[in-house]
């Protein structure tokens, strides 16, 4: 027996001897624990420690490279990875969990340089990060995140994505939400993959859990950092300031700021030219500064604004929101005949700079499955060339993305549908 204790006292040991320092609590108010010991100022944070927050209770930790996990009342988390690899950054491993409650993570030097290897994990949803500022609420069945700085990428559980993986969840279902939406939400509900995008503050994390008056504010127009002011936090100022960390000795960054400042360039689209007795209904020329991509009945305008930023990673699937489409016979004694866009899909894959769509054209007694594959450019404009070299093409597709209106896109579609007839159109998307 007495060895067996032995044994067992050993194994403990030198479990603890691996389990690394995540960071130290910089401040500690209200009913704070840390692996069911009271926080205080300047303790360490184990890798696997659950800490915990009572009704009035708050935490700060600095992470190991420099980085914020702070926990407002009644909240419950853990980081569960903290390893940093100073040598080879694409060795960094980093892995918080928020069980319950509102916490907010600031990424550190160290998860800036390994993005790709940084989960932030509720009971139902998968983040990622961009370089980021961020803050979450999480019941078991709900979890709502708002950005304040950079960008995160979110999934919901099942299919690829899974709780025990490492990294953001990137797929068709995944959603990004930047610092430059505003009074918007991602939400994601128990069982449900895609999250929904919400506008307005009604259960934002600091509408549920509001920050004290000390929390550290997100700097404006720095999108990748985050600053203390120090006309309320002074003092927290001087704590992050003094406590030590792991110097992380790597080449600078490239700061993901997300999207342009100002207004968002936005899509305007409609028919140009009077078809089957209709008026245009858009105009040939649009507003002053707008680009223009235009077919033979068709014009999309994206108005002048900041220049469209290419998110480097994540994927996006769209909704169809708007259409108009006609076939056309080259008979002019035959009328062109309207048709309609059922069941479209479009989404991209910003990793590969690539869109991928599909939609039923229905026009009377007939349907024409129309797909189409092809490039995206760092600028937003999407197109397949004019020879159809893609594997999957049926039709001609010349698009734009816009950042407005919480993501959107547009795009001029044209096919030969047989010796006599050809489909034209437009489709408007939205996510």
């Amino acid at each position: 027996m007495l060895r067996r204790s032995i044994l067992v006292c050993s194994v403990a040991l030198a479990a603890q001897a691996h389990a690394a320092e995540a960071g130290k609590v910089i401040f500690a108010a209200g009913a704070t624990t840390i692996a069911e010991r009271a926080a205080a100022e300047g303790a360490p944070v184990q890798e696997g420690d659950l800490l915990a927050t009572g009704a009035d209770g708050y935490l700060y930790v600095k992470t190991a490279d420099n980085g914020l996990f702070i926990l407002r009342p009644n909240t419950r988390a853990r980081i569960v990875t903290y390893h940093i690899d100073t040598k080879d950054p694409a060795n960094t491993r980093v892995k918080l969990e928020l069980i319950n409650g509102v916490a907010r993570s600031k990424s550190g030097d160290a998860v800036k340089l390994a993005r790709q290897n940084f989960r932030f994990n509720t009971p139902v949803a998968a983040i990622g990060v961009r370089g980021t500022d961020f803050t979450v609420y999480t019941d078991p069945e709900t979890s709502r995140v708002a950005v304040l700085t950079g960008r995160v990428i979110v999934s919901g559980f099942g299919g690829a994505c899974s709780p025990d993986g490492a990294g953001p969840c990137e797929g068709a279902a995944s959603r990004e939400l930047s610092a430059a939406q505003r009074g918007q939400l991602l939400q994601v509900k128990r069982g449900q993959l895609a999250p929904q995008l919400l506008a307005g503050s009604a259960g934002a994390p600091d509408q549920l859990a509001p920050p004290r008056t000390d929390e550290p504010l997100a700097k404006a127009g720095a999108p990748g950092d985050t600053a203390i002011d120090v006309r309320k936090a002074d003092s927290i100022d001087k704590m992050v300031a003094q406590q030590p960390s792991t110097p992380v000795v790597t080449p600078p960054p490239v700061v993901d700021s997300g999207p342009p400042a100002g207004p968002q360039r936005e899509i305007q689209w409609g028919r140009w030219s009077t078809v089957a007795g209709v008026a245009p209904t858009a105009p040939f020329t649009g507003p002053e500064g707008a680009e223009r991509l235009v077919n033979s009945n068709f014009v999309i305008f994206r108005t002048a604004g900041p220049e469209y930023v290419l998110p480097e990673r994540g994927s996006v699937a769209f909704n169809l929101k708007g259409s108009e489409a006609y076939i056309f016979n080259s008979n002019p004694a035959v009328a062109a005949l309207p048709a309609q866009v059922q069941n479209g899909l479009f989404s991209v894959d910003f990793g590969k700079a690539a869109f991928t769509t599909s939609f039923d054209l229905v026009a009377g007694s007939e349907t024409f499955k129309m797909i189409a594959e092809g490039a995206v450019s760092s600028a937003g404009r999407f197109a397949n060339n004019q020879y159809l070299q893609y594997q999957n093409n049926n039709m001609q597709v010349d698009g734009v993305l816009s950042n407005a209106n919480g993501g959107s896109a547009a795009y001029l579609f044209e096919r030969r549908l047989d010796d006599t007839r050809k489909a034209s159109g437009v489709t408007y998307w939205a996510h």
